[in-house]
């Protein structure tokens, strides 16, 4: 595979760009080799600029639920380009995609629009503090909520990747009241409560967990958390930034039957646009200035450009419900079929799945937390994401992030995306 056009690029970015690259996933740091450089996407593939095609199974880090560059999408944003591109005053746009969100999310009273899932959960953590008037909170290790200071403590996603579980630059103090506590054990969650009584502003938790890899809450574990929270006055936020409207027309919370007082929504709500939101209950979201006293802004808030692609995404959503069945049904298939090779080849590497997010990870142990997560033998990992790569398979170049599926994939692609897995596992064992 030529990737000639990919490595000049990627050596003039490197004099320019930390890293060479704008996020730090993307630098292929932990599996080696050099980033492919995107030129465009369609449907389920994407081409570099070489012009190698690639089945892509990251879709942006989840926001392509229908795959690259839908009709309807292109379609609205073409539509608003023609009114501008922004123009820092409400639009109209901003109020229908605030009446979807919250007729679609039961939980979500009001919304917030801003610009990022980073900025949603960093907003989100300040106005809890300022709604129960205390300062510390409860996140969970491996859990990745953007990279805001407070976030940056036993970090999932790139921190993870990296090996990098705090970041310099994060503050002692912040640090301090940032506590956290073990994915699906809810003991350790007590003890932290218990050991600063009255001090608990917020317990923010991804339902399922999509940058340690993909591990589900277990319903048990997340029902106590609501209960804890009602109990100790503490604002339960589920940050949903990857499965808001990727797991079922409600989010992950829809799955558990839970309602969170806050939930922060990001990727699918953008349509492949840099959006995010954070909403929830009435009296909470009410203290938000111009309302109340907690301040939160953004100039390119509600970007009408940003917003039309996210409100037609929302709408294809609300007017074709199955599609949720079909991604189930797509996704399973594929899992069965991962399961199949794993069995013929005696090996018994964890496999989770929920609904369209999967991952396999390089270890012979279940996998429900971050410990269990870091078990993982990463350069086998790099084995296996190098041969699929080398096929014209692009996965996640990490081993703690999502697989996405997408309503274009296949049966064709997933078959030979199949038939490759089973390969790449043969070089390894």
């Amino acid at each position: 595979m030529d990737i000639e056009e990919s490595i000049k690029l990627y050596q003039r970015a490197l004099e320019l760009i930390p890293g060479g690259v704008n996020s730090p996933v993307r630098a292929f740091k932990s599996v080696g080799g050099n980033p492919r450089f995107i030129r465009k996407g369609l449907g389920s593939k994407i081409y570099d600029v070489d012009l190698n095609e690639y089945i892509d199974f990251i879709g942006s880090w989840g926001p392509h639920i229908f795959g690259h560059k839908p009709d309807f999408i292109i379609q609205a944003i073409k539509e608003a380009l023609q009114n501008g591109t922004s123009f820092g005053a409400p639009t109209e746009a901003e109020v229908k995609i605030a009446e979807l969100i919250c007729e679609l999310v039961p939980s979500i009273k009001m919304v917030r629009l801003v610009n990022s899932g980073t900025e949603a959960t960093m907003s989100a953590i300040r106005l809890a503090r300022g709604f129960t008037k205390k300062d510390k909170i409860i996140k969970f290790e491996g859990c990745y909520h953007g990279h805001s200071d407070s976030f940056l403590i036993k970090a999932g996603s790139g921190a993870l990747t990296f090996g990098i579980p705090t970041s310099p630059g994060v503050t002692a103090g912040t640090a301090a009241d940032t506590l956290t506590a073990k994915f699906n054990d809810i003991q350790s969650v007590k003890e932290l409560i218990q050991n600063n009584k009255g001090q608990i502003a917020a317990i923010i938790i991804e339902p399922v967990a999509g940058n340690m890899g993909v591990i589900a809450g277990k319903p048990d574990f997340l029902k106590s958390l609501r209960e804890i929270c009602s109990e100790e006055s503490i604002v339960l936020i589920f940050d949903e930034v990857m499965t808001g409207f990727r797991l079922a027309k409600g989010g992950a919370q829809e799955i558990y039957g839970i309602e969170p007082d806050l939930t922060t929504l990001g990727k699918i709500i953008g349509g492949g646009m840099p959006v995010g939101a954070f909403g929830g209950k009435r009296e909470i979201m009410s203290l938000l200035a111009p309302s109340g006293p907690v301040y939160q802004a953004g100039t390119l808030s509600g970007n009408p450009i940003a917003v039309s692609a996210g409100l037609a995404s929302l709408e294809y959503i609300k007017n074709n419900p199955r599609i949720y069945n079909e991604l189930e049904i797509k996704s399973k298939n594929f899992e069965l079929k991962i399961r199949e090779i794993l069995n013929k080849l005696g090996k018994n590497l964890a496999l989770n799945r929920v609904g369209s997010m999967l991952c396999l990870f390089f270890c012979e142990n279940e996998v429900n937390s971050f410990d269990d997560a870091l078990k993982s033998d990463t350069q086998k990992f790099s084995i296996f994401f190098n041969h699929l790569l080398n096929n014209g398979i692009y996965l996640p170049p990490s081993q703690f992030e999502a697989i996405f599926i997408s309503t274009s994939h296949s049966e064709d692609e997933l078959i030979y995306t199949a038939e490759k897995i089973e390969e790449a596992l043969k070089l390894i064992y």
